[in-house]
């Protein structure tokens, strides 16, 4: 009989791309892009748990867009907040798990002098925060046996994102101006989809009852902290064609968008490090590391 397959979601997502390559050292994983599995509709994600019957199920889709969320709140809703109780729902009938990534846009902002921990109260600011809490309560509540991920500042080498953006600008102008009053932790996805997968391979191996021994909601960042500005300069600087001559610190409010954004999101890792023995390394020697991969 063929290995039952592990279920994974958004696969052309950023952290997607990754976890289709660390998953397949845990068994056959059935990749779902948005075009072959729409997490909007609710029917089509409770009728692909029940054709696949997947052994696991790794729901890296979300609703990204932040400030476009603020005038499509229900597309956030549906993707960020009513499809993880959808497959939360689904896996726990199916008998298998769930691992569920989640964001640090979850918190306010204000920061307690320290890194933030998972007991911490999450007050989210916008539209985007909102749904992904309400993801997080919606698997949290359908008794699923199921790993949540917050992240921070996700990037990568390919696709939108920060790291791309910025290294495209910084090969086109002479001055970038980026905001240096939000703090948080950049991480590269291919450290968290390793993690993820390392995780798996130690507590989970196709048995959802082992996996309940250490299921919740972890953090998982990069060490250390930086603000946008601070993580543009290391871009530019390792840009070997960069035209860019200064990167100027501005505030939040000389960059106005329609999502608030948290000042201070710096998330502790100290839990999944406990438990899993797993740690990601500072944000710049991930930044290098993600830089030198050919």
């Amino acid at each position: 009989m063929a290995a039952r397959p592990i279920l994974l979601t958004g696969a052309r997502g950023l952290l997607g791309r990754e976890l289709r390559r660390t998953l397949a050292t845990l068994g056959p994983v059935a990749a779902r892009d948005r075009a072959a599995l729409d997490l909007a509709d609710a029917a089509a994600l409770r009728s692909a748990v029940r054709d696949l019957r997947p052994a696991l199920i790794v729901n890296a889709g979300a609703y990204t867009a932040v400030d476009r969320a603020e005038s499509e709140p229900e597309a956030a809703h549906a993707v960020n907040a009513v499809a993880p109780g959808v497959l939360a729902d689904a896996a726990r009938a199916a008998g298998t798990a769930l691992v569920h990534f989640s964001t640090d846009y979850v918190f306010d902002g204000r920061d307690p002098g320290r890194p933030l921990r998972e007991d911490d109260p999450p007050a989210p600011l916008g539209i985007y925060g909102r749904s992904k809490l309400a993801g997080e309560r919606a698997v949290a509540g359908s008794g699923a046996v199921a790993l949540v991920l917050r992240l921070s500042w996700v990037y990568a080498r390919e696709g939108r994102n920060f790291l791309t953006t910025m290294a495209r600008l910084a090969r086109e102008r002479d001055e970038l101006r980026v905001v240096a009053d939000q703090r948080g932790a950049p991480t590269w996805a291919r450290l968290i989809a390793e993690a993820t997968a390392q995780a798996l391979a130690s507590f989970w191996r196709g048995d959802a009852a082992r996996l309940a021994e250490v299921a919740g909601l972890y953090h998982l960042a990069a060490a250390g902290e930086t603000t946008w500005h601070g993580f543009a300069t290391a871009i530019v600087a390792a840009t070997p064609d960069a035209r860019t001559q200064r990167v100027v610190p501005i505030a939040t409010s000389d960059y106005p968008v329609p999502a608030a954004r948290p000042a201070y999101s710096v998330l502790d890792s100290g839990r999944f490090a406990r438990t899993f023995g797993l740690a990601l390394p500072p944000w710049e020697e991930g930044l290098a590391l993600c830089l030198s991969d050919d």
